[in-house]
Order: C-alpha cells, then structure tokens, then sequence
C-alpha cells in the first residue's frame, strides 16, 4: 500500500489529498478484520491503491459518531454551517487540479472532464450554503380561535448516500451539501471501484472545519454495506444514485424502518430532432450528448430520434463527427473518450451491438482492433434500431448510439415513453408548437429543448416512472433532508383590545 501511494501522491500538488483508508469520526480508519480490495486505474489495469473492507461493527460505529454529533451540528445557527460549507467549497476550488487528477485516474474519464466535475460538484456546496439559510416555515390563518398555526423545517436526521462511479464527486457534493445544510450528518458510501474522490472530499471537510462524526466515508463490500445502512433505524434518510434494479432492492430493505429515500435511478433518454433542424447543428449536438463520459452518463441520449425527412443527412454528419472522436488515456491531451470502467462494461457494450446486428440493425464505426487497451470500446452507431433491440430498451453506458426514424409528432412521442425510464429526454426542433406539444406529452422529469446541457444548482434533477423518487439540487433538494413541523400555539388571548 505505501509504494502505491507514494506513487499516486507524487502526481499530486497536495499528495495527503491521497487517502486508502475509510473517514469514520474524524479519523481515517482501517479494516479491522483485514479485508482490503484494489483500486485499478481503468486506463491502464494497474492497481492504484487498496481500500479497506469494513466490518459491520465499523459501519455502527460510523452511525453512533453521526448520532453522537447531530445535537450539536443542528443546534448551530443556518449561517454558521454555511460558513464551514463555504469553507469546504473555497477547499475543492484551491485543489481542483489534484482532484480532477485522482478522479481521472480512478474513473478513467479525460482530465478536462474530470476538471469539470470538480467545478460542477464545488458548485452544489456553494449553493446549498446558501440554501440552509431560507428553509422558511409557514404561518398558517387559523381557524381556530384565540390560536396561531405554523410549520417549521427541522432536519431529518441522520443521513446515508450511497454513489456511484461515473460521477464520483459530483454526486456527493449534489447529495451531502443539501444534507449538511438542513443540518444532518452524512454516511457516503462511495462505488468501490472510485473510492479515493470520496476520502479526498472527507479530507477538505475536515480542513474546513466541518466537525467529527459529521461527514462520514464507509467502504466495504456494496451488498454489506447497503443492507446495513437501510436496516439501521437511526438512518432517517437515504439517498441513492444508480440503476434501477438495485434501487428497487434499496426500497425493499428500507421499507421496515421507513426511510426518506432520494433515487436517481437509469434512464434511457431520447433525443428527438425535428424535420426543421439543421442536420449537421443536431448531429453534432447528438454527440455531445451520447458520448460525454463514454457514455457512462445516466442522461447520455441513448435513443436518437430523427425525422424522417432529415435522417439520412444526420446520420451521415453524426458518422463523420463519431469517428474523429479520440479515444485514449484520460491524462493525454486531446482525449474525447476515456476507458470503460471496467472489462464487464466492455463486454456488456458488444452484448448490446452484437443484439442489434442479429435484429436487423446496420453498424458504422467501433472498430475494436484500433481500442487502445482491453476497457476501451470504440464508439459504434447503429441505425435501423427497433423496440426488440437491447440498444432501445436497456440503459446501454456505452459509446453505443442506435439512430432510427420517426414520421410524425404523435409517432416520436410513443416511441420516446416506449420505456419504464423516464429521467431525462432532449428536442431540437424550433418550432414553438412542436416544442410544446413534446416537452408536455414526454414522460420525463427534465426535458431539455435545444440544448445539451441542462443540470446545475439551481435545477430540479430527477425523473419520474422507475427513473426515481425525489429531487436534487433547485430549490426543493434541500427538503429531501427536513421534515415540516406544524404548530398550533393556543389559549393566547383576544387581540380585538376588549
């Protein structure tokens, strides 16, 4: 472990920013039965770091550090944890450059990207450091005499996050700054296979003040460490990102202690592009939004949709545009695409091309001879795709784009809610009426018009149908973590002056 670490940490401008153990009270903890796991770089293969498996003792006491510093946390003034919020945000920013360089390594995706992240997660703390101060009641006209009503917010309570790999700073942010605002301490339980952005983020909240017991990082094996956390009573909320089968079985093991629970689960959007649009305008933002994170992306558009009387021209212009994407080594410059996560990814991805071809489905590109190392998957467009088609039904997290063509307005839009997802869907078209009769007919919780990029702090993100429950960020993410208190003050008196 200490050869690993000293040569990661020499890529660092702040090598302690580099942790392999778990963050449980403010002290960084190893296993106490002695189970570690590797962490691969999934560029290359090699192993990065090790992480410790904790013991279900580890994982309670995590819980009793949270419970033992709630009473303080929440007593504190709204404006005071936004100081030490802020102070945490102001952290993230002065080492983005060390983060983005972990994460990169960890997840494999372009360092660009990785710095967009960092940018993106930072600004989630800045917003709910502001949020935690306007977590506003109610006063409520009475109808009951001589008496005053109200509502006040009051957190929930201890908080589990369990998050996944293609994001693995982002999420947290997202989840723990509207959680620690509200005035809850946190459990994350970060993926396995991106653990070191997780103990990063934990070692800057210590830096910036947040105190012990308040942001806690488990690690452990997924299975083991989810069913403890949604079985233990004094988790009062949980919130998840992930697929959708694995979100169910959350609700499953939450139900006997009736968690508050905050899902965003898969999706499988569609990009529609209408009769009037520029070919090569959509074509080209169809790519931003397949291949972003090589399409590990639970808002990558995995169905496109294109009218009829464009799509021969569009696919012409998304293939020339696909094949000079560059495929590589997240840390070399110039990299559109990084590694798949893993082998499974890969095997999965030609899973899914190999279906389409079998059903009728004409590739172009993804050339796998030219993939620069065993996680690699050159990005493929398939056309002709059909509901029978993997590529239509599953959440595919691959450079895999299916293309087919629609006819009409009321066609596009059965094939678009042809799917038990519903998170996000896009529209490029510019005809008002069009985007108007879409956006309300789409069963999706975002809809973006024109426009690939569509989340950020001040936006509701989440879906609905078996894409999720709940909202993160805007002005209600803050809510996932409070409960609303009503009041009723009686026996006060006349106020009339008789």
């Amino acid at each position: 472990m200490t050869t690993l670490s000293t040569t990661l940490a020499k890529r660092l401008e702040d090598p302690r920013l580099f942790r392999q153990y778990a963050y449980v009270d403010g002290k960084w903890t190893h296993g106490e039965g002695g189970r570690e796991e590797a962490v691969y770089d999934p560029a290359t293969n090699e192993a990065i770091g090790h992480i410790p498996l904790l013991e279900a003792e580890q994982i309670t006491a995590a819980v009793d550090a949270a419970e033992a510093a709630f009473t303080h946390w929440r007593a504190l003034r709204a404006d005071e944890r936004c100081e030490r919020l802020l102070a945490w945000y102001d952290l993230i920013q002065a080492n983005r450059e060390d983060l983005a360089t972990i994460m990169t390594l960890e997840q494999g995706k372009p360092l660009p990207d990785a710095r967009g992240e960092v940018q993106y997660g930072a600004s989630f703390v800045r917003w709910f450091a502001e949020e935690g101060k306007r977590t506003y009641g109610e006063t409520i006209p009475s109808h009951i005499p001589n008496a005053s009503l109200g509502t006040l917010k009051e957190p929930v309570g201890i908080a589990a996050m369990i998050t996944p790999w293609n994001f693995p700073l982002a999420m947290i942010t997202r989840k723990a700054a509207a959680a620690l605002a509200a005035g809850c301490p946190v459990i994350v339980k970060p993926a396995n296979e991106t653990p070191f952005s997780a103990l990063a983020l934990a070692e800057l909240a210590e830096r910036a003040g947040i105190p012990a017991g308040i942001f806690n990082v488990v690690l452990g094996d997924p299975a083991e460490v989810s069913k403890i956390l949604c079985s233990e009573p004094r988790i009062r909320a949980l919130s998840f990102t992930g697929s959708t089968r694995v979100g169910r079985l959350l609700i499953e093991q939450s139900a006997n202690t009736v968690k508050r629970l905050s899902l965003e689960l898969g999706g499988n959007a569609p990009f529609i592009v209408g009769p009037d649009m520029d070919p090569k305008q959509a074509a080209y933002a169809a790519i931003d939004a397949k291949f972003q994170t090589a399409g590990q992306d639970c808002l990558a558009a995995n169905r496109i949709l294109v009218h009829e009387s464009i799509h021969d021209e569009f696919v012409e212009h998304f293939k020339e545009r696909m094949l000079a994407l560059t495929v590589g080594n997240g840390l070399q410059s110039e990299i559109d695409l990084g590694p798949l996560i893993h082998r499974q990814a890969v095997e999965k991805a030609a899973a899914i091309v190999d279906d389409a071809i079998s059903k009728g489905a004409t590739v172009s590109g993804g050339d796998q001879s030219q993939a620069p190392g065993e996680n690699y998957f050159m990005p493929v467009m398939l056309t002709g795709v059909t509901p029978k088609m993997k590529v239509w039904r599953e959440e595919n997290f691959a450079p895999v784009a299916g293309i087919t063509a629609y006819s009409t307005d009321d066609e596009v839009i059965e094939m678009a809610n042809d799917t038990e997802y519903g998170l996000a869907a896009y529209i490029y078209t510019h005809d008002i009426r069009r985007i108007w009769k879409l956006m309300r007919a789409l069963e999706y919780g975002m809809v973006s018009v024109n426009s690939v990029k569509m989340t950020g702090p001040p936006v509701p993100f989440g879906g609905v149908k078996q894409s999720g429950l709940g909202r993160e960020g805007g002005a209600t993410g803050i809510d996932e973590y409070l409960e609303t208190k009503y009041y009723c003050l009686g026996a006060l008196g006349s106020v009339s002056g008789s």
